[in-house]
């Protein structure tokens, strides 16, 4: 599991936001950062304080030291987060048995 898990928090992608440059309130976490939360949280059909919670211990389980973003920060930049989904389109019918 730790393999697949590893996939999902690359050390490679920026956990941190960076700064926006205007004044006032900085984001703490990237978009990936709170997308990956909430993948987790949708994946697994837990509620988002347990995902916090879930997501935590994965990161630890794969020795990374990233700090979690908080329920009250998921739940504000969830509702502004524009998720892209990578589509590939087939060539072909897609056959699902193992013959």
């Amino acid at each position: 599991m730790p393999a697949c898990v590893r996939g999902w928090f690359n050390p490679e992608v920026t956990w941190k936001a960076a700064p926006t440059g205007k004044r006032g309130w900085q984001p703490r976490y990237s978009d990936a950062a709170i997308q990956a939360c909430l993948t987790i949280k949708v994946l697994f059909g837990l509620p988002l304080r347990q995902a916090t919670g879930f997501v935590e211990s994965l990161l630890k389980l794969i020795h990374l030291d990233w700090e979690v973003p908080d329920f009250s920060t998921l739940c504000r930049r969830q509702k502004t987060l524009s998720v892209c989904i990578p589509y590939r389109g087939s060539t072909g019918p897609l056959h699902l048995s193992n013959r």
